[in-house]
């Protein structure tokens, strides 16, 4: 059995993530994690043979393979976002690493799939999500770049329009295009996606 460890924001993916992988024969889901500080413990603790890792999960603080007991080797699978390029190129820039990448959006049968590849000692990289983190540029223009940075600030609308000498429904137009172009949901997501990309 592949004793597998998970650690992934949001309840609902991760639920159904685990429950793919306990479909499987072959793999055993042996920890369910949502914090970053309890991946050591459970490295330890159950001596998964792969972890499946959240790209903010696995940036947090020491990458999760090297938090496992000496001499237990544990190959990590990130699962990552595209947009957050300037996040994934860090990680990926990590030397001495044993570690899968795949984007987020992948279907379930492929992270079933490189769970298997992971235990076997295969590389695991998704080339779409490495293209993305080496050749996204910044699809904001200047002046979108000064709206989001003075909004990044907790600014209202008002305060960023003062600020930049705009009329505040220029600045709602341009949070708006903003928002359009990362793939955002809200203004606080926008300014997460483009600061883990670098366009601000």
């Amino acid at each position: 059995m592949i004793r597998t460890l998970l650690a992934l924001d949001g309840a609902l993916v991760r639920g159904a993530l685990a429950f793919v992988l306990g479909t499987q024969d072959d793999i055993d889901v042996v920890a369910e994690l949502d914090r970053s500080e309890q991946i050591g413990p459970a490295m330890w603790s159950q001596r998964p043979d792969v972890a499946i890792v959240d790209l903010d999960l696995y940036g947090a603080g020491r990458p999760p393979e090297r938090q496992a007991p000496p001499g237990h080797r544990c190959p990590v699978l990130v699962l990552a976002d595209p947009r957050r390029s300037h996040a994934l190129r860090e990680a990926l820039r990590a030397p001495g690493r044993t570690v899968g990448f795949l984007g987020h959006h992948v279907a379930p049968q492929r992270v079933v799939d490189a769970v298997r590849r992971l235990f076997r000692g295969e590389l695991v990289v998704d080339a779409e999500l490495v293209a993305a983190a080496l050749t996204r540029r910044n699809p904001l223009t200047g002046r979108e770049v000064e709206v989001l940075t003075v909004a990044a600030e907790g600014c209202p609308v008002v305060e960023i329009a003062a600020k930049l000498a705009l009329s505040p429904g220029t600045v709602r137009n341009h949070l708006s295009r903003i928002a359009g172009k990362a793939g955002a949901r809200t203004r606080i997501e926008a300014v997460r996606i483009a600061r883990d990309a670098g366009w601000i």
